[in-house]
């Protein structure tokens, strides 16, 4: 047994070399609207922290350079490690940068860019004020033009005040604060007249609307052109422009269009140019051809979301969009780049930001590599009184003006949890559901209900939805969504047919009372399992959570999609598909189906296997598994597809296959239908079997695969067809001796746990002559893995139950949490095993690692409950030992051996019956 240790490759941008390696993101920060003419003014400026100053009386403004005491660089949180301070203070931040500039062309119109600061800031250019800006999430811009000297030094000065008072939109920051400056800052130089901003409305049948901003220094004649695709896409306008702010509406048509969607995110990218007589202004921009939108199919009473006209089933999940050296900002564009590739291999459809705006870099990878987007309104966390609600819709009309050309987004949510929407908190500034508030007021429903119909206004292309709940109180929305965060089969299975069973036109269910559903779609925005367990987040349900939890959402015609929390671990939530890191989780389904992944559980053509994840069952018997099909694409409409089965199951490392066949299926129609269930017969003998099933096209591609397995029990696991002879079986926690400084014992004592180095000593008695009158060969099985030891091992029980205060930067203490168990990941922790017998070393082994992860088939099958797990999904490594003939002649005389299975630092942990993958205690064979 050989392997190499696993490398962590870590996401992180090296914290001490960033600054030294140039201008951190020096792309354009928004490459919809890109100019040509600009300067980046990342980088590292001058700083001075004066924690809890509200005023300006200091007139930092006016200081020298050598008043700054310290650098920092932008445009990364004065919080964060890549700024260089990494302070978590409130107050005042004041930035200095010296900078000489002048514009390609002479007479440009010059302005100063934002792409965020946190929260209010004022701008001063050579002594003289610029603006002010309120806001943490929006971009805004000054204009400098008669502030600036082309031909010598400026000096910028920026105030950035971050107190994080109740009326501040705020998001989910926890994990790492925003203040001051924590987007992009850049110069831009424009032409007199110019093109501020021109939003596309495409239409499926080529119609291309665009409603364009102008702004004019001089009034006159004007033409307004659109070139895209390399020239096929031409339109152009004359205008009279006249001086200030010009609205200008165009139309025009694209000739067989291309449609964007995940699968094929095609761009029609080009420029707009305005020519008047202070020249030529030009930007380069794109748009995506695609309709969002819900409808009525066949005689249902209750809408699917769909794409460009057809259903799309939503494979989702949440995006935090934290970095741990950047906090919410990205280092560098390759890293959001890989952010949507490491979605899209598992093949997610899209992400759900989770109460941000999304970096518009972001944006655009999610445009051009394809992956639908469900972007979040930051909240405030004070009551919503009149200076919130004017903070928030001022805010939240900069993030969907600057957004809206995206085509990946395909909806706005405007609150969250009802986050900020309760009145009279003891403590305003903590998330609303930690502290009693019950006080959802109906004038702050009405007021809801007006913030969803405003954007519905402002924005008809795309789905909104007004609040996405966790407390049943939706007003008026576009998707009927709710969350969830419960763990075990069973539990979810009630959960989700009491949801769907409770959604129809009409029912009150999930809405506030005086509202009513519509036949908006049913959906998930958020499910897992964060906060779902006895004493808060862990990782160990993920793998094996996951599949039974999207079998049973498949299992509804209802539902059109689900946000699974979430896409990376984060600080205090160990529930991603990835570390926080971007290393990768195992999830094991290929040993269960070769080349399974998540991105199987994800196909639009999906077989749902409509039973338990694992049942106990009785050896020889015959089990029926339901089945349906769930279709929400219709590329395999009017053919054949097969469906492929096989009963297997592993009995001390061979693979056995007990049945198989092929049922042909006739592929039509959208949703959720049943097949004919299949009956299978179970094998004779103890044994995890697996029924694993593909759909297949008629050329053998598979579309899918899935699978659910079975506890064969009869007590006999040690029969195998052909073979004599006898076999002795020891439950693991009968050890005679152990020596070990770490010993515990887990599942119900089917589990044993050496931590540190020791060893585990056990006498066995074989049997005797009576029952076998020569032992020529003996062979010993087990299983076994390394034991990685953790906080809670070692200490004992000590631990915080965990609470909402995790999401404000609280010690999560992990390893204590008594349900936290690291799934199976890139990172190794092996130990080295020695087993003897009767004092004389028999065999070294390797145990590569400590894994948990859906493989542990009987480790989750026999949790006492679901929401108190014990070392959950945790599995060893099939040992065998086949005893020389010089140790085999002096048992064949004693009939006994005491065997002993030493460990080094790595430790170990032994298998029992009803734990790990492989339904034995320690077994010896003797022939």
């Amino acid at each position: 047994m050989k392997i190499r240790k696993g490398r962590v490759q870590s996401m992180l941008t090296p914290i001490q070399a960033l600054p030294q390696t140039g201008i951190p993101r020096p792309e354009y920060p928004r490459p919809e609207w890109e100019r040509a003419d600009w300067l980046s003014l990342n980088g590292t400026w001058s700083f001075r922290l004066v924690p809890g100053e509200t005023g300006q009386d200091e007139l930092w403004q006016d200081q020298q350079e050598g008043e700054f005491d310290t650098r920092i660089v932008v445009p990364f949180s004065w919080v964060s490690p890549l700024s260089g301070v990494g302070r978590n203070e409130k107050g005042v931040g004041w930035y200095r940068r010296v900078v000489r500039w002048s514009p390609a062309q002479t007479e440009s119109r010059l302005f100063l860019c934002f792409g965020a600061v946190d929260y209010s800031c004022d701008v001063w250019i050579n002594g003289t004020h610029a603006g002010s800006h309120a806001g943490g999430y929006g971009s805004f811009e000054f204009e400098a033009t008669g502030l600036w000297r082309t031909d010598s030094d400026n000096v910028i000065v920026v105030r950035a005040e971050d107190n994080d008072y109740s009326y501040q939109a705020r998001g989910k920051q926890g994990y790492g604060e925003l203040r001051g400056i924590w987007q992009p800052v850049w110069l831009e130089a424009r032409r007199n007249n110019y093109v501020k901003a021109a939003a596309f409305a495409t239409r499926i049948d080529g119609r291309v609307d665009v409603s364009a901003k102008i702004e004019a220094k001089q009034a006159g004649k004007a033409v307004l052109t659109f070139d895209f695709d390399g020239g096929a896409v031409h339109c152009s306008e004359e205008l009279e422009l006249s001086e200030g702010l010009n609205e200008v509406n165009v139309s025009f048509a694209v000739a067989d269009p291309r449609l964007w969607s995940p699968e094929t995110p095609f761009l029609y990218e080009g420029e707009v140019r305005l020519v008047s007589d202070t020249g030529e202004d030009a930007v380069s921009t794109y748009f995506g051809i695609r309709e969002i939108g819900t409808a009525l199919f066949d005689e249902r009473k209750y809408r699917w979301i769909t794409l460009n006209g057809k259903p799309v089933y939503l494979n989702g999940t949440l995006d935090q969009s934290y970095h741990p050296a950047g906090y919410f900002t990205y280092p560098t564009d390759q890293e959001m780049r890989d952010e949507i590739y490491l979605m899209k291999r598992l093949g997610l459809n899209f992400v759900r930001i989770h109460i941000k705006p999304e970096e518009p870099r972001k944006l655009y990878w999610a445009d051009k590599l394809g992956i639908l987007v469900m972007e979040d309104m930051p909240c405030f966390w004070g009551n919503p009184d009149e200076t919130a609600r004017a903070s928030y819709e001022r805010e939240a009309r900069e993030v969907i003006e600057r957004d809206i050309n995206h085509p990946s987004i395909f909806s706005w949510v405007m609150f969250n949890e009802t986050w900020g929407l309760k009145t009279d908190d003891k403590a305003p500034d903590q998330t609303r559901d930690w502290i009693p508030a019950n006080r959802y007021l109906p004038e702050t429903q009405q007021w809801v209900r007006e913030i969803y119909r405003w954007a519905k206004q402002f924005d008809p292309t795309r789905l909104v939805e007004d609040n996405s709940p966790c407390n049943w109180d939706h007003v008026e929305s576009d998707l009927n969504t709710w969350h969830f965060y419960k763990n075990g089969y069973e539990i979810v299975r009630e959960h989700v047919d009491s949801i769907v069973d409770q959604t129809f036109p009409g029912s009150t269910f999930n809405y506030c009372d005086g509202y009513a559903q519509s036949d908006a779609p049913l959906m998930n925005s958020e499910c897992g399992n964060v906060w779902g367990i006895e004493g808060g987040a862990g990782d160990s349900d993920v793998a094996w959570h996951y599949r039974y939890m999207l079998n049973e959402f498949r299992r509804h015609d209802k539902m059109c999609g689900f946000v699974f929390t979430e896409f990376r671990d984060v600080i205090n939530e160990f529930n991603g598909y990835y570390r926080l890191n971007g290393t990768e989780k195992r999830f094991g389904y290929e040993w269960f189906v070769p080349g399974m992944t998540l991105a199987d559980l994800h196909s639009p053509d999906f077989i749902v296997i409509d039973a338990p994840p694992c049942q106990t069952a009785d050896a020889g018997s015959t089990v029926e598994v339901a089945l349906l099909r769930s279709s929400f694409s219709d590329r395999h409409f009017g053919k054949t597809l097969h469906l492929s089965w096989e009963l297997w199951f592993d009995h001390l490392g061979v693979r056995t296959v007990a049945e198989k066949g092929s049922v042909a299926l006739d592929w039509n129609g959208y949703g959720v239908s049943p097949l004919a269930p299949l009956a299978v017969r179970l094998p004779e003998q103890d044994a995890v079997a697996v029924l694993a099933i593909r759909l297949l096209t008629q050329e053998g591609e598979v579309v899918t695969r899935n699978f659910t397995t079975f506890d064969v029990r009869n007590g006999k696991f040690d029969e195998t067809a052909g073979r004599t002879g006898k076999a002795v079986s020891l439950p693991v926690g009968q050890f005679k001796h152990h020596s070990f400084p770490y010993q515990w014992n887990a599942i119900q004592g089917h589990k044993v746990n050496g931590g540190g180095e020791g060893k585990f000593e056990y006498e066995i008695t074989l049997p005797d002559q009576a029952e076998l009158r020569f032992l020529s060969n003996v062979e010993i099985y087990f299983e076994a893995g390394a034991k990685r030891l953790l906080a809670r091992n070692v200490e004992g029980e000590v631990y915080t139950k965990a609470d909402i205060s995790f999401m404000h930067g609280a010690d999560a203490n992990t390893e204590r949490n008594p349900n936290m168990y690291y799934m199976t990941d890139e990172e190794r922790h092996e130990s080295r095993i020695e087993v003897s017998i009767d004092g004389e070393p028999v065999e070294l082994f390797l145990l590569p690692d400590d894994p948990a992860d859906s493989r542990g088939v009987l480790s989750w099958h026999y949790q006492t409950a679901a929401n108190k797990l014990e070392e959950a999904g945790s599995y060893g490594y099939l040992c065998k030992i086949n005893v020389p003939g010089r140790i085999a002649a002096k048992l064949d005389r004693t009939r006994k051996l005491l065997l002993t299975i030493r460990a080094d630092k790595g430790g170990v942990a032994l298998y029992g019956r009803n734990a790990g993958r492989y339904p034995m205690d320690l077994l010896v064979r003797c022939e």
